[in-house]
């Protein structure tokens, strides 16, 4: 029979061999995780690099396309409406563009393409924002037919500055005291622009009428009150950028073509060249570029990062205007550009 004392050795002995034996299995355990991380790690890492670069190289792809098609769609509506009979085809040209961008969209659309999912929304709630997309769409094309290509640019600028004014109207949203300076140099910017290529040289050829004046500004509110809308209507609708536009682009394209026999003028197509009908079919793949780009670029970096692309768009058609333009461009006029292009880089 065991004594007391050699009880008590055997158990330490029987405790010390369980605590070396379970360390040991854990060490092993935690070996074991430890090699199954590397591993998966090890086939983690090249995977995750894949799925990266793929993605960088879509955002660029995206960026390129936006500006791309932006500057070849602004030039391309510029030489159309060079014609005096295309010129007065505001509606049906509109509509033209709202037919593809919509056909473009619900394609995409497919599960097929699956670049988003469609959601249906009611007419009556979207009637609104339909009508402000129609409007801003043919002021800005009555505007470009009927101004240089620098004023028009330079005008759709002050939309930044129109937005902040109408989102403080209607929300009661405070401007940053450090944007209203770059603000206020913008707006005085577009306004030598507009002195200079209004009323300096109004029989220059190229220079800006009264009539794209008027559709440049009129156009800016326009689109200021559709921006500051389009995002409560988001929220309460539940939509996104894409869906949305693809619920209004048919309804913009009916409503347009409805308005064509009062607003329209009948082209004379028997004097037009080739290169009129090769302009035209570009025109509407740059606006289906133009509208789909806008919203990779948008949901990819975010709205306030795509203001760079924005930029970078403005100052392209900015200097192709001007290098392409066949009239002299006055030194007022320069400053004028010089002064908005800094307000808006601030």
């Amino acid at each position: 029979m065991l004594t007391f004392r050699e009880l008590r050795s055997k158990l330490r002995v029987a405790e010390g061999w369980s605590r070396d034996y379970f360390r040991s299995d854990t060490e092993e355990l935690n070996l074991l995780e430890k090699a199954d991380d590397s591993k998966s790690q090890s086939l983690e890492y090249p995977l995750d690099d894949e799925d990266r670069t793929p993605g960088k190289l879509r955002l660029v792809l995206c960026i390129t396309t936006n500006i791309v098609s932006t500057v070849s769609i602004v030039f391309t509506n510029k030489y159309i409406f060079s014609n005096d009979t295309l010129r007065n085809c505001q509606m049906v040209f509109a509509s033209y563009h709202f037919l593809i961008t919509g056909l473009t969209l619900w394609v995409i659309s497919r599960p097929f393409c699956g670049a988003f999912v469609p959601k249906s929304v009611s007419i009556r709630q979207n009637f609104h924002l339909v009508i402000l997309t129609c409007a801003q769409v043919v002021l800005q094309n009555i505007s470009l037919a009927n101004s240089s290509i620098i004023f028009h640019q330079l005008v759709r600028l002050l939309l930044t500055p129109a937005t902040a004014l109408l989102s403080f109207l209607l929300y009661r949203s405070v401007i940053p005291k450090a944007s209203i300076f770059p603000m206020i140099i913008l707006c005085g910017g577009v306004g030598i622009v507009f002195w200079s290529d209004s009323y300096s040289a109004p029989n220059t050829v190229g220079a800006t009428s009264s009539k794209g004046v008027i559709c440049a500004f009129t156009g800016v509110i326009v689109s200021a009150f559709y921006t500051s809308l389009v995002g409560s209507y988001q929220k309460k609708l539940q939509v996104n950028s894409m869906q949305l536009l693809l619920n209004q682009a048919p309804l913009s394209a009916s409503l347009l073509l409805c308005m064509v026999p009062f607003l329209d003028t009948p082209p004379t197509t028997t004097g037009l060249s080739p290169s009129f009908y090769v302009a035209i079919i570009a025109s509407g793949f740059f606006a289906c570029l133009v509208n789909v780009s806008q919203f990779a670029v948008i949901d990819a970096v975010g709205p306030v990062s795509s203001t760079v692309t924005g930029h970078l768009k403005t100052c392209t058609i900015v200097g192709l205007g001007w290098f392409l333009s066949n009239h002299s461009i006055s030194k007022q006029s320069i400053a004028g550009i010089l002064m908005a292009l800094i307000g808006m880089g601030l």
